[in-house]
């Protein structure tokens, strides 16, 4: 029986170790904060897309026993600290998404997350792009929209074209033939037609205002309102993703409620939301922006690696 040892090298792990002390660094030399919250809460993430795990905590002696969760990002209690008045803060740390398991998909990975106050999203791509560029040594990211990226590899107008039409390009493109709604679609034709394309370093921005997520609504980005949020791309791989943050806890409240309408509409479990978030927010979350990005496909792109698992101590089928 082999399957004890690591599924990376020593050698990668010593480079994995090389590059955590590079992004110390570079966040010691900004005067950023570095932060630990916890990984276990009595709320859930409301989007449909991501599903935690749960458990349950049993306090001694047989009292009522309580539903936690094992964060999927640490970006609710990291906001809280910023209402509090942290001031721009980082982290590093373990996060858990049930189902996700591949070639660069582990249940569990590690996150890099952190937030700048007083940044909006052009310049947190700026500083995502000098953190890349430092840790890979490649060329500055190319920026273009969402849209003009759909017009560029579909010859499609998002801004446009009927649902019906992305439906057709997407039967004919991805041979899916089931019923979608418009942004799923979108996701789809993207992740299949447009994602594998994006080698060299490629930072999207000015997504549909419907797929803000937890990030505002602009105008100027694109001729439509669209969502302050952009995502990096390097080797046709999702690497980071980024949000100038939404503050008006009025939206945000109303955007949980969309969210669990969704999943239960998907015939998922409706989830708790984190009601100690949207107080924050009342409270005042200062205008800020941060971003997420995948620290073992950082590692994975600086060590040639085909695998989450080469880079890391050991995968999932062998925790």
């Amino acid at each position: 029986m082999q399957d004890w040892q690591p599924s990376a090298s020593i050698d990668a792990l010593r480079a994995r170790a090389g590059i955590i002390n590079q992004v110390r660094r570079f966040f010691a030399d900004r005067h950023v904060l570095e932060v630990d919250t916890p990984c276990l809460s009595s709320a859930a993430v409301s989007d449909p897309q991501l599903q935690p795990f749960s458990t349950t905590y049993t306090p001694d002696g047989g009292q009522f026993a309580q539903p936690v969760y094992l964060h999927t990002s640490p970006e609710y209690p990291m906001k809280r600290l910023l209402a509090a008045g942290s001031g721009c803060i980082w982290q590093l740390c373990k996060v858990f998404r049930n189902g996700e398991t591949g070639g660069r998909h582990n249940p569990e990975f590690s996150m890099l997350e952190w937030y700048r106050v007083g940044f909006d999203h052009h310049q947190l791509m700026d500083e995502v792009d000098a953190l890349v560029t430092q840790v890979l040594g490649c060329a500055a990211a190319r920026r273009v929209t969402y849209a003009s990226l759909f017009a560029e590899h579909l010859g499609l107008d998002v801004h446009l074209c009927e649902d019906e039409d992305l439906a057709l390009q997407g039967r004919e493109r991805c041979g899916f033939h089931g019923e979608l709604p418009r942004d799923a679609w979108l996701n789809l034709l993207f992740s299949h037609c447009i994602e594998p394309l994006l080698l060299e370093p490629t930072l999207v921005y000015a997504f549909p205002a419907s797929q803000a997520a937890l990030a505002r609504i602009v105008e100027g980005d694109d001729r439509v309102l669209s969502a302050a949020r952009f995502e990096l791309f390097v080797k046709g791989m999702e690497l980071a993703n980024g949000y100038f943050e939404l503050t008006d806890a009025q939206e945000q409240a109303r955007r949980f409620r969309a969210d669990q309408a969704l999943r239960e509409g998907m015939g998922l479990a409706v989830l708790p939301v984190d009601d100690r978030l949207v107080a924050a927010l009342q409270a005042g979350l200062p205008a800020c922006a941060g971003v997420a990005l995948g620290l073992d496909r950082l590692v994975m792109l600086a060590a040639g690696a085909d695998r989450i698992d080469q880079v890391i101590a050991f995968g999932f089928d062998r925790a």
